[in-house]
């Protein structure tokens, strides 16, 4: 999968490809060149496009980086296709009504949430299966509270398919308004699915005993690896785990949507009403169990981003943020990424792993620690110190508001540290903080590691396209606040691409979630093409000097990069709007107390 550039440090402005081994670089733009461009096999379809892979470069000046890993569209200009009459026409035939768009976004997330049950009840069981290397409990745990809800959610989608048919006149349905409703499909299929509530129950304890058998067993850890790499699996392993739990909320979301919509004497909404009562009710039976799910996936994710940590994820930790700060040393201000935990801020820098994981560098503990603003003491634009049981540490944010936001975050978490009668026990592995203690916390970096810092180094099986490595190339950051509300805000639909420099719209499937934009041909596709990671993006609509003479047209940009996305309908615009603006600025801190009274 190729993933879409805004630019980190060091850089180009220039939009460049991600090569693979076999694919020459061509020296002066970072463009991958002998590629074929993507063509038109039809109106409105791309050909698939191999994934790419990248291939390990050591910069061998630290003053010409190589461009970073977060790279550019493969989709060319020459896949445009013009759709412009066929869509106008298209539109002017589709029904107006806002129950009915909301019909729409049901059939199309339903779509996205059936590939992604794929992902663990097939792609998953085939990759484990061929290896043979996972405990046959814990093969008999997914299939059992899996396979159920894969069968269920296909007969789901296809009424809703029919329906939508129905709706749109696809079919030969003669009474059209008996068909213009939805509430009664979904009260039917909430209900059957409140019998599946004990299969939802398991799936955390699916979780746990797969990182259980993770653990004790390398050979399957490797493979789950793997299984990350390959193209279906387009986000974490454990994320897939926990979609059902994530469906349940988009349900309750919608449903409140079109009872708000609907009068109280509309066919539809006693229908509505009584499933928004149901599926509320699986929601606040379950909701507590998710957010600590949540959680203790986001801290096995970071396991996986860190060396030089043990026992991240132990009970009652919780993570809070994570994001780039800059560091005063001898050196001068120097790129770092922070985790903030309940317990503990630990900093990092961009290490030369074969995993690409960022090297710890020194853990402050919570208890007993104040924070102060600095930027008048060292004149250095909003910083701020760190006092707390070690040497006082000096940082600085990209700006006023991500300073406001780490010391809002960090403010708190003393406050939960301080109300804990023990303060929790280091995480740093034995050999590090040995190693720490001799060094007294040093910043002593090898060469090596100041270049895997300063450059954007890549390497086979990477994992360069996480949060944290988007963090680290916008200079951003990220709240468990944000990832809760990410989990909410998921969409899928056709949406129009064009570029900043091109004349044609090109039609692609697109998913919105975990705070990225995933580019298909067509829902029927089993991978993404490419993905943009929105962090750091700003999205409003075009200027009028910018002459896009179209309806429903939202604007992306970071920086030189700058994308134009055009929806069906009025609706779809305010939507993909809406669920893009959660990713594109930081949650509202109102919404932790609500969250943090569930762990």
């Amino acid at each position: 999968m190729v993933t879409l550039q805004c630019d980190g440090p060091g850089s180009p402005d220039l939009p460049t490809t991600t090569p693979s081994p076999q694919t020459p670089v061509s020296p002066d733009d970072g463009v991958v060149t002998g590629q074929t461009a993507l063509t038109v096999a039809a109106a409105g379809v791309v050909p698939p496009v191999a994934p790419l892979t990248t291939e390990l470069c050591v910069s061998t000046s630290p003053v010409d980086p190589l461009p970073s890993p977060l790279t550019s569209p493969l989709l060319m200009e020459a896949g445009y296709v013009r759709t412009d009459d066929e869509d106008e026409a298209r539109r002017k035939k589709s029904p107006t009504d806002k129950a009915y768009f909301l019909a729409k976004e049901l059939l199309t997330t339903e779509r996205t949430y059936l590939k992604d049950l794929h992902v663990v009840t097939t792609s998953f069981q085939e990759a484990v299966g061929k290896e043979e290397v996972l405990p046959e409990n814990v093969r008999n745990l997914l299939a059992a509270n899996y396979e159920p809800l894969l069968k269920f959610h296909q007969g789901f989608l296809r009424e809703v398919e029919q329906r939508l048919a129905q709706w749109e006149g696809r079919s030969n349905a003669h009474i059209k308004g008996d068909y213009q409703r939805v509430g009664d499909i979904l009260l039917k299929n909430i209900q059957g699915l409140k019998q599946l509530t004990v299969q939802l129950q398991k799936h955390p304890e699916c979780l746990v005993e797969l990182e259980r058998a993770c653990r004790s067993s390398c050979r399957l850890e490797a493979v789950c690896g793997d299984f990350e790499l390959q193209k279906a699996c387009y986000l974490p392993l454990n994320v897939f785990l926990l979609r059902p739990l994530h469906r349940l909320l988009h349900y309750k979301l919608l449903l409140e949507r079109l009872c708000k919509h609907y009068p109280p004497t509309h066919q539809d909404f006693r229908d509505s009403r009584a499933a928004l009562a149901d599926i509320s009710e699986m929601v606040l039976q379950l909701q507590g169990t998710m957010m600590k799910m949540e959680n203790f996936q986001k801290l096995l994710e970071l396991r996986k981003d860190l060396t030089g940590i043990d026992n991240l994820a132990i009970p009652g930790r919780e993570f809070i943020r994570l994001g780039c700060l800059s560091k005063l040393s001898g050196k001068g201000l120097q790129q770092r990424m922070f985790f903030l935990f309940s317990d503990c801020l630990v900093y990092t820098s961009r290490g030369m792993t074969k995993a690409n994981q960022f090297k710890v560098h020194g853990q402050l503990p919570l208890y007993g620690m104040t924070v102060r603003e600095s930027e008048d003491e060292w004149g250095v634009p909003h910083s701020f110190t760190l006092f707390g049981q070690r040497q006082p540490v000096v940082v600085a944010a990209s700006s006023a508001a991500e300073m406001e936001r780490w010391l809002e975050d960090i403010r708190m978490a003393v406050d939960l540290a301080e109300q804990t009668s023990d303060p929790q026990s280091d995480l740093l592995s034995s050999s590090l903080a040995d190693k720490l203690q001799d060094e007294g916390i040093g910043e002593q970096e090898s060469e090596e590691e100041l270049a895997g810092s300063r450059s954007s180094l890549e390497r086979p099986g990477h994992r360069g396209n996480t949060t944290v490595h988007v963090c680290w190339h916008r200079n951003t950051s990220v709240s468990m606040v944000d990832f809760s509300v990410a989990v909410e805000n998921q969409l899928s639909g056709n949406l129009l691409r064009k570029f900043k420099n091109s004349n044609g719209w090109q039609k692609l499937w697109v998913v919105f979630t975990s705070f990225s934009l995933f580019f298909y041909k067509s829902h029927l596709d089993d991978y993404p093409l490419a993905s943009l990671p929105l962090l750091g993006y700003s999205v409003t609509v075009p200027a009028e000097a910018e002459n896009i003479h179209k309806d429903y047209v939202f604007k992306l940009h970071f920086k030189s990069h700058v994308y134009y996305f055009r929806s069906e309908s009025e609706y779809a615009f305010e939507r993909w709007m809406e669920v893009i603006r959660s990713a594109t600025y930081s949650a509202s801190r109102t919404l932790t107390a609500s969250r943090k009274d569930l762990y």
